[in-house]
């Protein structure tokens, strides 16, 4: 087990609005998900918190050490964000700048990672993720007022 696939994304309603990410991690023919409500941020800011949490979460249960073998394949619906990793776009926005290194610092820590555009159809299930994390958040929020 040296290849981890990554599924992710970040939905926000409003753009910027209330926000949420949506995670789907694939080893060794197994999968674990995720979502969580990530508070008030633009849909860019919750495309890298996705891959951030993402990352986190492999290198937690891999541990450092066993890391640095691993090659992770990440992939995403958003073309901007893929090109900005892939260096093919700068990123100019102070506020995605910050994600964007915290993201190369995390890459640092696994033997390779690279990310891939897909569409949003083929990233359903981390889209649903998101929008449950949302959507839970949304009637919870609803529920005290």
């Amino acid at each position: 087990m040296n290849k981890i696939k990554i599924f992710t994304d970040g939905a926000a309603r409003g753009n910027p609005g209330p926000s949420a990410i949506g995670i789907v991690i694939e080893a060794d023919g197994s999968k674990k998900t995720y979502r969580e409500f990530i508070g008030y941020a633009t849909n860019n800011e919750a495309e890298y918190k996705a891959l951030i949490f993402a990352l986190q979460k492999v290198k937690l249960v891999h541990g450092k050490s066993r890391s640095k073998n691993l090659n992770i394949e990440c992939y995403l619906d958003s073309e901007l964000i893929v090109k900005q990793l892939n260096r093919k776009y700068k990123v100019l926005e102070e506020n995605i700048q910050k994600l964007f290194l915290l993201l190369w610092n995390l890459d640092i820590d696994f033997k390779e990672v690279k990310y891939f555009h897909i569409p949003r159809s083929k990233n359903a299930e981390a889209d649903r993720l998101a929008n449950l994390a949302l959507d839970e958040a949304t009637r919870a929020q609803s529920r005290m007022f």
